[in-house]
This record gives C-alpha cells, sequence and structure tokens, in this order.
C-alpha cells in the first residue's frame, strides 16, 4: 500500500504511531524504546520503524518539520494504513519562565497561526485539542513513574524565525497561559478530528525562549526520553481501557 511519501506494504504500521518531527529521534525510539523493531519507510529519511511495547504493537515515523510535512504524513498514515491513534513527541520552547529544559508538557489544546484547520471547518475557527482519554492516560503514566508534568495549552507556528518576536509577539502567550511553543501538534489534531482517529502531543522543553536557556542538537535528538515512555506507557494505558 505505498502511498508518495510512504514505501511501507499493507500492515507494517501499527494501529498507533509516535510522530516526533526529528527522523533520527524515530530511530533513537526503535532502538531504546521498542522491542524487534523492523524499519517500514525510509523514504525521503521520514524514517518510520514498528515493534511493540510491553507486548503492544507500536510504531514511530518521522514527519519532518511543520504542519504542512505532519499533517501530510498524519494524513496518510489514517487514511490509507488505519491508524487510529497519532501521538506527536516533540521538542517545544517554553514561553513561560518557571518551565525548565527537559521539563514534560502534555498538550491539551494547540494554538495556531497557521490556517490548515480554518480550511477544513469551512474557513471558522477549530478549537484544535487533543483525546481525552489519551490525555488522562498520558498523565496517569507520568504519575506512576514520577515525572512531574504541566498540561496546558501550546502554539502550533508556521514560522521558526518569527519576525514578529521582536514586538511582544511571545508576551501575549505568556500572559494567556500558552506553555510553549512548537510546529506540529494544531496539524496533526486537525487530521485526526477530520478522519474521526485521536491524537495528543507529549513535548519536552529544549530551550525557554524568556530566558534564552537551551539545549543541544544532539540532545534533542537522543536526550528526552521520559516524554517517550510517558507516551508508551499512556497508550499501553489506553489501550487496556
Amino acid at each position: 500500500m505505498p502511498t508518495p511519501h510512504l514505501s511501507a506494504a499493507a500492515g507494517d504500521f501499527a494501529e498507533a504511531v509516535l510522530l516526533p518531527g526529528d527522523p533520527l529521534r524515530a530511530q533513537h525510539i526503535a532502538e531504546h524504546h521498542f522491542d524487534g523493531a523492523r524499519q517500514v519507510n525510509a523514504v525521503r529519511n521520514a524514517f518510520g520503524f514498528t515493534g511493540t511495547y510491553q507486548g503492544m504493537p507500536v510504531s514511530v515515523l518521522g514527519t519532518g518539520m511543520g504542519i504542512p510535512s505532519a499533517s501530510l504524513y498524519a494524513h496518510e498514515l489514517v487514511a490509507e494504513y488505519g491508524v487510529q491513534r497519532l501521538v506527536r513527541v516533540g521538542s517545544c520552547g517554553a514561553v513561560q519562565p518557571d518551565l525548565g529544559l527537559r521539563d514534560v508538557i502534555l498538550a491539551a489544546g494547540a494554538c495556531t497561526d497557521s490556517t490548515v484547520n480554518r480550511a477544513r471547518y469551512g474557513g471558522l475557527d477549530f478549537a484544535a485539542i487533543a483525546d481525552f482519554e489519551l490525555l488522562r492516560a498520558a498523565a496517569d503514566a507520568a504519575e506512576a513513574r514520577g515525572i512531574p508534568v504541566r498540561t496546558g495549552n501550546v502554539h502550533s507556528a508556521d514560522l521558526f524565525y518569527d519576525p514578529r518576536a521582536a514586538t511582544g509577539y511571545f508576551d501575549r502567550m505568556t500572559a494567556m497561559g500558552v506553555l510553549g511553543v512548537e510546529m506540529e501538534a494544531a496539524g496533526i489534531y486537525g487530521v485526526a478530528a477530520e478522519h474521526g482517529v485521536r491524537a495528543m502531543a507529549v513535548l519536552t522543553v529544549s530551550d525557554n525562549i524568556l530566558t534564552g536557556e537551551k539545549t543541544t542538537s544532539d540532545e534533542r535528538q537522543t536526550g528526552f526520553d521520559a516524554m517517550v515512555q510517558v507516551a508508551l506507557d499512556g497508550l499501553v494505558r489506553d489501550a487496556g481501557r
């Protein structure tokens, strides 16, 4: 069942898929968290793997950066491979001063300056929110592991280097309680709503936009395992409900 962007055969993807932006993070997740991992996609270096976690079949696919790329892969996974649960595992820039490096965020909702969900929703504003059961399962999993999490809104940006940054752009987010800025969740939530499947995002703070603290690129690739554990344990809990 290859698509223009995925070479996997029918049945190669599990019904639950983790979606990091970085394809090398996808490889790291498969190698360090999956049992019996096998590669199912390498087209355009969007590395995809399928294995098991605590006996549950699960896949991971690197989506690349940004809502257009993530939405494309989410759509094909759902429409062509029958995926039912999409969990983004990615990095974000915090916009609250009390969030530190490597803190874990559960994205209950995703604001955005992208218009993709307006296109899906007939030109109106669409509230891009996580599936509650997935969110609750991830929160329970984090508590069981002793991993502190913050739950709330994030912002999915179209631009990484945004010229509005110098004009108080982030101050509005801080004032309205947004926790962090990333680039994919709102698009994935929109795809899930459009197709009647479930999605959520678990994020790690890679930098704090307000304080200037930041991690290295290598740390972002392989050093964010706490969020992966929360995501995987949450999927197992959700499957057992």
